[in-house]
């Protein structure tokens, strides 16, 4: 088998199981890191310390986001359990807090997370360049929104569709360290002019 490849299936291996063993609690690790605690304290809003703080909210989402149930109720579940291990008062079981802390987190904090942690990871890659110069993919795709009002507003369907028969589409482009696989910057559109211009504008300004 080609080195290369070997090495590919070894890391994808590995990244899956990373993923696949993360919990809510590895990731608030992580945020409140000696790497990323100063850059997580400058991000967060203004709030009050109530059982869903910004932090223990974005590290209950990252790791519902990688679950294979992806459901709200099997995140608050964890942390229900998380805190009878920890001899603390069980919290409610409800959705509803949950839900609306991670409605409340800015959409900056959340994109400058993944500008800087990518930036780090693909700081300290060892191969990946080209003439001296790091490697960058750009790459492309669409994600279906729930059918709101608000997004049917903000992310129209495809064209294609007969109305009322569609749902939202949101188009997005990253920049991809080819090294690390790191995602660097993105951009979502609602056309695709809008993805090309984005794509423009993020290797001319935002990646050296």
């Amino acid at each position: 088998m080609n080195p290369r490849r070997q090495a590919a299936i070894l890391q994808q291996r590995r990244t899956h199981h990373l993923a696949s063993n993360a919990d809510a609690y590895a990731f608030f690790n992580l945020l409140t890191g000696p790497e990323l605690f100063d850059q997580v304290e400058s991000l967060l809003p203004d709030h009050r310390e109530r059982l869903f703080p910004p932090t223990e909210t974005l590290s209950m989402f990252m790791a519902q986001a990688l679950s294979a149930d992806r459901s709200c109720q099997r995140a608050v579940n964890e942390l229900a359990v998380k805190q009878l291990r920890a001899g603390l008062k069980p919290c409610s079981t409800h959705t509803g807090g949950y839900c609306r802390a991670r409605q409340r987190l800015p959409v900056e904090m959340v994109s400058s997370l993944v500008r800087n942690t990518g930036n780090l990871i693909s700081s300290n890659a060892q191969s990946g360049h080209w003439m001296g110069r790091p490697v960058r993919l750009v790459d492309g795709t669409t994600v279906v929104m729930p059918d709101t009002q608000a997004n049917q507003d903000a992310y129209p369907q495809s064209r294609g569709q007969k109305p009322g028969l569609g749902f939202p589409i949101c188009r997005l482009v990253g920049i991809v360290c080819l090294s690390s696989g790191a995602v660097l910057d993105a951009a979502s559109g609602v056309s695709e002019a809008r993805v090309a211009t984005s794509r423009r504008c993020c290797v001319r300004c935002s990646i050296p």
